[in-house]
């Protein structure tokens, strides 16, 4: 045989041996894939078109619940992470009231600080109940403002001033010492980066009529939570009836504890939207 032709004919051997020894590996791990998918499916407990809708905090978006969201889908639930404009209290239920028209079946509604006060202000038959995560809940026309400064804060907590256009932006510090200082700190410094402000509209509007006085409520509360006095949070979970659990996280515990997360949300979904 020629040299060329041994060659040709090696080459072709080596890269058929490796082609199928790629094929054979990515088979084997589309294999692992799905063993490892159907261990954590499983029949969902919960009806097809259930609906936990998850709504951010003030300075933050839909990705601060990133580390929440996959292990509920695969517990059968449909998630949508909504996004509100953070212009106005008005303003922000309006965008959650759109955010449920997406949805057929029943709802969990999942609210960070703020956005206690907004999953509150949206009445709609198919929400069963509500899960205040480190949440605001004012009461018919209280304001935000009046239930975060009900109980002193800690000192780590940043100094809010509005800006020329009536925004409120928060130094990058104030992640983490005060918003996600249990968590990493690349976590802290996405946060930062990520942050979106807060119109200062949206902590002086009146609350309507809360739903929580109809509804279902579960209250997590961050005993180390360096934003929003512990005590306050006792104060609203006590007044609204809720079912509370209490745990040694800071303010942003999807970010830092998302297992604590999970579990209060889940109790509410089996509790009120189980099939």
């Amino acid at each position: 045989m020629q040299r060329r032709e041994f060659l040709g004919a090696l080459t072709g051997t080596s890269l058929g041996a490796l082609l199928n020894g790629s094929l054979n590996e990515l088979a084997q791990a589309q294999n692992d894939t799905q063993g490892a998918s159907s261990r954590n499916s499983g029949p969902s407990q919960f009806p097809p078109n259930a609906t936990i809708i998850l709504v951010h905090a003030a300075w933050a978006d839909g990705s601060c619940w990133h580390k929440i969201i996959l292990p509920l889908k695969r517990r059968g639930l449909h998630v949508i992470c909504a996004p509100i404009p953070l212009t106005s209290l008005t303003h922000d239920a309006a965008a959650l009231s759109q955010v449920l028209e997406r949805t057929s079946g029943p709802v969990v509604l999942v609210g960070h600080a703020y956005s206690g006060a907004v999953i509150a202000a949206v009445p709609n038959d198919r929400i069963k109940s509500l899960v205040y995560v480190t949440a605001l809940a004012p009461d018919e026309g209280e304001t935000v403002a009046k239930v975060f400064y009900l109980n002193p804060n800690s000192p780590q907590a940043p100094k809010m001033v509005a800006d020329s256009h009536g925004l409120v932006w928060l130094p990058d510090d104030a992640f983490s010492q005060a918003i996600t200082h249990k968590a990493s700190a690349d976590e802290s410094i996405i946060a930062a980066a990520l942050q979106r402000p807060l119109a200062v509209d949206c902590i002086k509007e009146p609350a309507p009529t809360p739903t929580w006085k109809t509804k279902p409520t579960w209250f997590l509360v961050a005993e180390d939570d360096r934003m929003i006095s512990p005590k306050t949070q006792h104060f609203m979970a006590d007044r609204m009836g809720a079912k509370i659990h209490a745990y040694p996280v800071d303010h942003s515990p999807m970010i830092s504890a998302p297992h604590v997360v999970m579990e209060v949300i889940l109790e509410a979904a089996h509790e009120t939207i189980g099939a």
